[in-house]
């Protein structure tokens, strides 16, 4: 890992929230209320990574169906979002780490910043970064750099000295474009072969490792 990485930029969902299990049942809600039928999971979780918005045109193209889908998701989220969220192994550990060796450490996520907030607040993580980018942060949405660009000016760092973590091939397009290095987290929810095919900088099996790699024990 580069010594000239001086901040470090993570996703939130299977990154450093394990949201997995809450995401797919929501999607399986959603689409089974609004469409009356069901959608095979891989499909449902095919754009994980993007905007809800984004993603649930996949399943619709009908404004007025696509607005219930998303409506009916969000509702059905939020009563279940805190039995549901589960954090990664050695997630407090390594945020610990990084910020007892002086790394800075802000969120790009595609979540929306209020509900992002909520599940760092499930946690107690809110305190270890100083910002976060949501969907409604900022005009564009991965695999567009602009948010993690936007991280990046928020650290008051340029991109080539930042690291971008996440767990989707949406992240590493996104990191790569913006001209951060980018670790590709192979404990989310993708496939190896996904993230490998984005060409990371580097690939790691837990955010340990990610602190390890950067010199922070």
């Amino acid at each position: 890992m580069s010594k000239d990485i001086r901040g470090v930029l993570f996703d939130l969902d299977g990154t450093l929230l394990d949201t997995h299990d809450l995401l797919l049942e929501t999607f399986r809600h959603a689409t089974r209320t609004v469409l009356g039928r069901r959608i095979p999971d891989e499909l449902l979780m095919a754009k994980v990574g993007q905007p809800l918005v984004t993603q649930m045109w996949d399943f619709t193209d009908d404004a007025a169906v696509h607005a219930e889908l998303v409506e009916e998701y969000r509702a059905y989220n939020a009563a279940i979002h805190d039995d549901m969220v589960r954090l990664f192994p050695g997630t407090h550990e390594a945020l610990e780490a990084l910020r007892e060796a002086g790394f800075p450490l802000g969120v790009v996520t595609s979540k929306r910043h209020e509900v992002a907030a909520r599940g760092l607040a499930c946690f107690d993580l809110g305190g270890f970064f100083g910002f976060v980018v949501g969907s409604d942060d900022w005009p564009t949405h991965k695999p567009d750099p602009g948010p993690v660009l936007h991280g990046c000016d928020l650290m008051g760092e340029p991109p080539r000295a930042c690291l971008y973590v996440g767990d989707s091939p949406f992240d590493m397009q996104a990191g790569r474009q913006a001209g951060c290095m980018t670790a590709a987290a192979l404990w989310g929810m993708f496939p190896a072969a996904d993230l490998d095919a984005e060409r990371p900088d580097v690939a790691c099996d837990s955010i340990l490792e990610v602190a390890h790699l950067l010199g922070a024990r």
